[in-house]
Order: structure tokens, then sequence, then C-alpha cells
């Protein structure tokens, strides 16, 4: 559903989240590690993320990623589906017409419909600290 791209940055966000919860800062190594992504494209991914002020990096002996706990409160799913993926899983046709609409709808429109509204919901709900609070506790993994 989302790009490799998407759950990457998913997955490494909600890993930075665990470990800043330790007061822990990570490295882009034990951040691909853990998320079982490549590490050249993790870097690029958390960049972005920097970028973006998600997520925040320094360099040096002490350095590495770390996420704020006020910021893993304010920051959702969709946030980052936005920056990596962009709006198109929320807003195109489930077979991939250039013009479905309710007007002009596709043999699946409103099934899809009703999917894509349960996915917007779904992670506009959840914050990265609420996920990263789901992996501590053991009710979620990552892996």
């Amino acid at each position: 559903m989302f790009s490799k791209a998407c759950e990457y940055a998913i997955k490494a966000t909600i890993y930075i989240a665990q470990q800043s919860h330790q007061e822990r800062r990570v490295n882009v190594k034990e951040v691909s590690k853990a998320v079982d992504a490549p590490e050249a494209f993790t870097a690029k991914i958390l960049q972005q993320l920097c970028r973006e002020n998600i997520l925040e990096s320094n360099r040096g002996k002490q350095g590495g990623f770390i996420f704020q706990i006020e910021k893993q409160k304010q920051i959702k799913i969709y946030d980052v589906v936005q920056l990596i993926d962009g709006d198109d899983i929320f807003t195109n046709c489930g077979l991939g017409l250039q013009k479905c609409s309710s007007e002009n709808p596709c043999p699946v429109h409103d099934d899809f419909k009703e999917v894509r509204n349960g996915l917007i919901a779904m992670v506009q709900k959840y914050s990265f600290y609420d996920l990263a609070q789901k992996t501590e506790s053991g009710l979620a993994w990552l892996k």
C-alpha cells in the first residue's frame, strides 16, 4: 500500500522514538539494522525527516538521531506518509484510473472510498509516541 521508502520511514521513526524515550541517540547503521532496511536508503530517508524538522540529528561521537517526546506526541503517521509518498494513496482511484470520481466511478469506487477513508482515519489517529509506547510494551513489533 505504501512505498518501500514510506514503510522504512515509518518503522525508522518508530524505532528512533523508542530509543529517544530512553534518551539514546542512534546512528544510521543501528536504525537500518533495526528496521531491516538498506543503510544508504535509510540515511536518505532520515535526512529527509530531519529537513522537515521531524527528527533531529547531531554529528560526532555523541551524535545520532533523536525524536523529541513533544514532537512524537504531535507527529502522526499521516505526516510521514504525506512527506514520503504524498497524498496519492488518499485521493487516487483504487484501480489507477485517471478520471474516477463520484460522477464517473470505477467498478470499485464506493468500496475503495470506504477503504481509503478508513486508512486516512488510522494514519491520523496514531502519533509516533503512541506507536513507540505500543512497541516498547510488547503489544506490537517492528520486525
